[in-house]
């Protein structure tokens, strides 16, 4: 029998959807650390056969710094229009393109192995891999933009 709070508080942390929650707990006994262990393991088998996968929809995400002088732009892509437009999605955007501000990386593959500034036990690749668990489709990067004004 699931324990409904538990189900409802692994919901809540990791935005997976109720059956694969409800799947995780019942394979774990209720066991809340270990449920979390199985839906990133499954989400590492979703990844992996998603990635290849044609990314035709998405969204741009802009920022400019408060003083004016840094400036990001950032095309999120992924699978549908349905994803494009989820709040969870719009998030991320956001966060990435304040990431593509302070950063340095020259290409996707050196942003996306950068430490996530509001975390850094995470890496960027890691919000990638989780949104991709998440919403069951291949997200990715299409072009970035950075300015500065010159010193």
């Amino acid at each position: 029998m699931i324990d409904f709070e538990k189900l409802k508080t692994l919901r809540k942390k990791t935005e997976v959807s109720l059956a694969l929650c409800r799947k995780a707990l019942e394979e774990s006994k209720n066991d809340l650390k270990k449920a979390e262990e199985l839906l990133k393991q499954w989400g590492a088998e979703k990844i992996s056969a998603k990635t290849g996968r044609k990314t035709a929809e998405g969204a741009f995400f802009s920022y400019v710094h408060h003083t004016k002088k840094v400036a990001s732009l950032i095309e999120l892509l992924c699978e549908t229009d349905f994803v494009a437009k989820n709040e969870s999605f719009q998030r991320l955007g956001s966060e990435l393109v304040l990431q593509l501000a302070t950063s340095q990386a020259k290409n996707v593959d050196e942003l996306l192995e950068e430490e996530y500034i509001r975390d850094p036990s995470k890496k960027i690749k890691d919000l990638f891999n989780e949104a991709i668990t998440k919403f069951g489709e291949n997200i990715k990067i299409g072009r970035f933009l950075v300015w500065s004004l010159a010193k």
